[in-house]
């Protein structure tokens, strides 16, 4: 009979144990939810700020005039003419679709926070939670896309990477870079184009120039000019110290239109070489690599990657004159230094950017002060946190400094 009653005093504390733990997931549900709702508000004013910096009505009619154009006779004659309204429409459609599909996620995730206080049903958070996430990050990315106002932050970026101090050292990190910014074109939906490029003597790359192509690729990529600096236990010393390596990286658009510079053909100096790196078996048996000297400002330009002397000597010109038309634009001196490419040193006073691997994991922003802990992830294309950190600072500058 005693163990009877011992027995169910046990089944009956069991049982409210059971009772009490649901209260207590749906308690912690609810505050969960209860956060949720205040984060999810809290960017109703950006929502709005963002639709508003947009001119999204200007945009939809816009769209209209393109469909127009484009059921009309001709509109294919040109080919140039019609592929760029064709890249216009999709770029505003794109832009008026993600914003119709978060005003539309605003108010489904406020609905879903409603439920899950309804039905008390603590597994409804983990949902919510991706869906608010998800909303944030595209948010957020669609904010940063209205600070590229700039004249050509729309163009295609051309960026050259020269290994600098360290040697060998550097010439594995210029490698490494170019690696990144590879994966980061990648995971942009973007296309990778190389230009020129120089194998390091031992390893890695010793410079290479190359064009990554994409909406507002310049726009987003501007902000990576400068010096990065390597810290890490090097893997070609024997002793394994700890070994610090510059690269510095030039990017300028690539503009397609024809820019109004006049260039004086003694002005400059023209080499032809034979091509090297990547490229098969026609690379190597003509020197049809072509360099570019602009006596006046010593800028170089190179390019190796088309098949035949005329061509690369187009691309190489076009080049040239993107940096001198440049040039032509900005007033103030320390900007014409930068276009020109004039990374004074490649060493420790001139960077932007640190990358510490040992005896921690690092990746800081001098300017911004932004810090990624996982510097594999950056090295492996994450650089979206340091863009959109520079373009908010850089906006941010710009602002004050009008005022």
């Amino acid at each position: 009979m005693i163990l009877v009653r011992v027995a169910a005093a046990r089944s009956t504390k069991t049982a409210a144990d059971v009772i009490t733990d649901k209260e207590w997931k749906v308690s912690m549900a609810i505050v969960e939810l209860d956060q949720m709702k205040f984060e999810l508000t809290g960017y109703e004013n950006t929502l709005h700020e963002v639709k508003d910096s947009l001119d999204l009505d200007s945009k939809k009619k816009r769209i209209e005039e393109l469909e127009m154009e484009m059921e009309a006779p001709g509109f294919w004659d040109d080919p140039d003419s019609s592929n760029r309204k064709m890249k216009e429409l999709k770029n505003l459609k794109d832009t008026a679709e993600l914003c119709d599909k978060l005003e539309m996620q605003y108010s489904d995730i406020l609905m879903l926070i409603e439920m899950g206080h309804e039905e008390e049903d603590p597994e409804m958070v983990g949902e919510i939670r991706a869906e608010l996430d998800e909303f944030i990050e595209e948010l957020d990315e669609l904010r940063v896309s209205t600070l590229l106002s700039g004249e050509y932050d729309r163009d295609n970026a051309i960026l050259k990477l020269n290994a600098g101090a360290g040697g060998t050292e550097s010439c594995d990190w210029c490698g490494m870079l170019y690696r990144m910014y590879t994966r980061w074109a990648e995971k942009k939906g973007f296309s990778v184009e190389v230009l020129d490029y120089l194998d390091g003597e031992e390893a890695g790359i010793k410079s290479v120039t190359f064009q990554i192509n994409g909406e507002n690729a310049y726009g987003y990529l501007k902000s990576e000019k400068g010096v990065h600096r390597l810290v890490r236990i090097s893997p070609f010393n024997a002793q394994g110290k700890r070994q610090t390596s510059f690269v510095s990286l030039d990017v300028m658009p690539d503009i397609e239109e024809d820019v109004d510079v006049e260039i004086n053909p003694d002005d400059l100096r023209i080499d032809t070489y034979r091509s090297s790196g990547a490229g098969g078996q026609h690379i190597n048996k003509t020197s049809s690599a072509i360099r570019i000297t602009h006596l006046p400002t010593g800028i170089v330009v190179q390019c190796q990657n088309e098949r035949s002397q005329f061509q690369n000597k187009d691309k190489a010109m076009q080049m040239l004159k993107a940096k001198l038309y440049l040039m032509k634009q900005e007033e103030n001196a320390e900007k014409l230094s930068d276009i020109r490419g004039e990374v004074k040193d490649i060493a420790w006073g001139n960077q932007i950017r640190s990358y510490v691997l040992q005896p921690y994991k690092l990746v800081k922003d001098l300017r911004t002060n932004q810090e990624v802990a996982n510097a594999d992830g950056v090295l492996d294309g994450g650089l979206d946190p340091f863009i959109n950190a520079y373009l908010k600072w850089i906006n941010t500058k710009d602002k004050a400094q009008e005022e």
